[in-house]
This record gives C-alpha cells, structure tokens and sequence, in this order.
C-alpha cells in the first residue's frame, strides 16, 4: 500500500470559513475524512497543516525519503518562499503541487510559483478535487 501525504500551508487550516466564494464551505478535515474513506485500502493517507514555513520543510524532510508521494499546498508560501523550494528539490519523494483556486486567474503575485519547477507536476483550480487529481497522479 503506498504511503501519501498531503501537506497543507498556512491559512488552509481556515477552509470552510475564509473566503467561501474561492474556496468553499467543506472544511479541510471533513474532505480529508471522505477521501480516506473514499481510498481506504488503496493508500496510507496522512495529513499535515502548518501556518509555519519552517514547519512545512521539516515535514517535508521528515518524509521525503519514505513516502510514496507528497500532496503539497503550500498557500501563500507558494510565491514566497525558496526555503521550501529547496528542501522539495533535497528530497527523494515526489510532490505534486495542488491549489484549490485557479491561481493563474488570481492576482499577479499570485501566478508566479517557486516550486512548480521542482515538483512532479502542478494542479490548480478544480477545487477540492485538486487533491484528488493529485492523489490519482501517484496511484496511476
């Protein structure tokens, strides 16, 4: 059974109350409880959330080199952040950027990703669903 994380950056710890226009009105962890349900004996799920960069890179070289795949949404941290980045280019295991908005049609700032380059692939704009496309990247 393959071992996924999904990791989750800072503010997505608020989905189901922040920004309901952009990103819905289904909390993080209710989604995450119908996938498990929804993958149980295909894959090993787990989660992450954290609202600290230095958080996130820690957990990403915890499993980086013994998960199968990583889910990473790294919020606002996506456009910012080099440290991140680079601990995605220092580990083994792939990651799959996700966002739930299509950041592409948001603001300026927010088009630029600093860790597109260094992720297996990206998916952006299909909502909650982006993580499932993420997830049916690594089972496919």
């Amino acid at each position: 059974m393959k071992k996924i994380i999904i990791i989750n950056g800072p503010n997505l710890n608020l989905l189901g109350k922040r920004e309901t226009d952009i990103y819905g009105t289904t909390t993080f962890e209710e989604f995450f409880e119908d996938i498990k349900d929804i993958y149980n004996g295909e894959v090993n799920l787990t989660y992450y959330q954290s609202n600290v960069e230095g958080e996130l890179v820690n957990k990403l070289q915890e499993v980086g080199f013994s998960f199968d795949g990583i889910i990473l949404n790294a919020g606002g941290y996506t456009h910012t952040s080099v440290a991140i980045r680079d601990a995605i280019a220092a580990i083994k295991t792939a990651v799959v950027e996700a966002h739930i908005s299509n950041i592409y049609a948001r603001e300026e700032f927010r088009q630029h990703s600093l860790i597109s380059a260094v992720c297996k692939g990206t998916i952006s704009g299909f909502g909650l669903d982006s993580y499932i496309l993420a997830l049916d990247s690594f089972l496919n």
